[in-house]
Formats: structure tokens, sequence, C-alpha cells
């Protein structure tokens, strides 16, 4: 993530400036014992040292292999002495940042903007409420996020830290999990706690200073993992077997997850095209739990009115 357009760099950094490395390098020291690799930001949040090579025609060809700093987030590391040196090198630099996708937490950032109507937490367009994005799709595919780390931005957004498998490396990217939630993965970064901006302050979320990156919810895992590639053979499932798995489903929930496990069931037969093949399977499935028909109707009707919401541009 090394940059060739001016970083804020100063020679002489002002008497605050060197007040906040300080507590940056003391942070970053923090987060490197942890077993989290960092690096030096500036404050526009930016790798703070600039490239070696930006005088040359690929300056992003090297990630670090020459041996010089200056490689963004190619640079992290955990040794604490590698940690000062690159700091001494950035002597102008307040917040750090931390590396995702590396061993051993394997870091994955869920940056939710809670702004719905302000701009972004990165200063463009327009906001979205994402935390309650994050909530209709995690009642959707039937997750929860567990207790973790969480960062408070300057914009009152959130990052939220989890902590992914080894043999999977999560891309970063933009609004495609959902408008206003962006996810930092393999070769991304997140802005640590402690950091000081031109937009403020990072801090930890009261509660969160101890707790460890959750593992990621399996069901979240499966929406932020790169897409398996398009089978061209036939279908593993036809409609029929898909349809009575959803049947099933609904069958065996327990008092407490009926509605719930019905709407999930719901909205995926809508999705593959079995919502009116599946109506009165469903029905049945739910009257074998203990729901009435007027009940059962419902939800599935508010799935079909959900799903015809979310897929339509």
């Amino acid at each position: 993530m090394a940059t060739t357009h001016r970083h804020d760099r100063q020679d002489r950094p002002s008497p605050r400036d060197r007040r906040a490395s300080t507590l940056a390098l003391a942070h970053a020291l923090t987060a490197a014992e942890r077993g989290l690799a960092v690096i030096p930001l500036s404050r526009t949040k930016l790798p703070a040292l600039p490239s070696p090579h930006r005088a040359e025609d690929d300056p992003h060809a090297c990630r670090g292999a020459c041996g010089r700093p200056g490689h963004g987030v190619h640079d992290a590391t955990t040794d604490p002495a590698r940690v000062r040196a690159l700091f001494a090198a950035a002597p102008w630099a307040t917040g750090y940042g931390i590396a995702c996708g590396l061993p051993p937490h394997h870091l994955i950032g869920v940056d939710l903007d809670t702004d719905a109507h302000g701009p972004r937490d990165d200063g463009s367009g327009e906001g979205a409420d994402s935390s309650a994005e994050l909530r209709r799709i995690a009642l959707t595919h039937l997750f929860s996020i567990p207790p973790t780390v969480v960062v408070i931005t300057p914009s009152g957004g959130r990052h939220v830290w989890l902590s992914g498998p080894p043999d999977t490396a999560v891309p970063n990217s933009a609004g495609r999990l959902a408008p206003g939630v962006d996810v930092r993965g393999a070769g991304g970064y997140l802005v640590g706690p402690g950091s000081v901006t031109h937009a403020g302050v990072y801090r930890l979320a009261p509660g969160t200073a101890d707790l460890p990156p959750a593992p990621c919810p399996p069901a979240l895992l499966r929406l932020l993992a790169p897409a398996a590639p398009r089978r061209t053979g036939p279908r593993p499932a036809t409609a029929a077997s898909q349809g009575g798995g959803l049947v099933e489903f609904v069958r065996s929930a327990h008092e407490g997850q009926r509605n719930t496990r019905l709407f999930w069931a719901a909205c995926r037969a809508q999705e593959n095209g079995l919502g009116e093949t599946l109506t009165e399977p469903l029905v049945a499935a739910a009257r074998h739990t203990g729901l009435s028909d007027r009940e059962a109707r419902a939800t599935l009707a508010s799935a079909a009115r959900f799903t015809t919401r979310t897929n339509t541009p």
C-alpha cells in the first residue's frame, strides 16, 4: 500500500506531534506484543514512510524485498526493534496501522459507518446506517457477532475486529457486503486505537480492550471470502432437493427459533425461484413446530417483501 503522492512529512515535528508520535509508538509496541503486525501512519491515515521506489517507472513492483522501509503494509512487523526503527524513520507519524490477514490472528476488519446521513468515514460519498445493515445480514444468514475488539473512529463509526482461519484469504472490499460496510482483509490495514489523525483520535470501545479478536462466524466468513468458481457441469443439487432441505430446516426448529428459521428458509426459497413451490410445504413444516397457519403465512409474506426489496436495484 505504498503511495507515490506527498506524505505528511515534517523536518521539525511540532511538540504536539512529537507527543502524538511517542504515544503512537507506545501503542504500536503494545499491539506488536499481542501478535499484531504494525506500521507507522501519518495524520492522513496513510503509511508515513514514502516509497523508496517513487522515482521508478513501477514504484509498486517491490513489496519490501529490497530491504528498505517505505512499502506500506508490506513493512508491517511484530519485531519491537523493527517497529522502533520504522517510527524513528518517520518522526512525523502520529498513528499506526495494523496489517490484516497475517498470522497468528489473520485479522479481518469490518468497518461500520454508523452515520446514516453524514459523509462516510473516509470522507467520500453519503453515509449509511451500516450497523443496521450488518444486523439485517446477521438475521438473514443466522449468525451473531461474538464479543470482540471494537475501535471507535473519530466520526463515530466502528471497526469490528475478527479472526479468520489461516487457509482463507479475505479480500478487501468497499460496500460489497452492504452499503457503508467495508472490509479490510489480506493486504489491507486498520488504523490502530490511540492513533491521532486529522479527523481525531481512534479509541477502543469500552469493555473491549482486553478481548482478543473473536473468530469470524462461519456464515459471515462465507460472505466475505472470494466466491468459488462457477461450475459449468450439472448442478450438484436439484430444485427439489434444495426445497426439501429448506423444509427440513424449518421442521427441525425448536421453540425460540421457529420464526427465524422460517424467515431464513423463505428468503432462500424466493432467491432460488422456489417461493410459490415451497409455500405450502413451508407452512406445513411451520405447523409441525407449533406455529399457526396465520403466523407462518405472515412470515412468508414478510420474507417475500424483504427479498423483493433487497434485489431491486
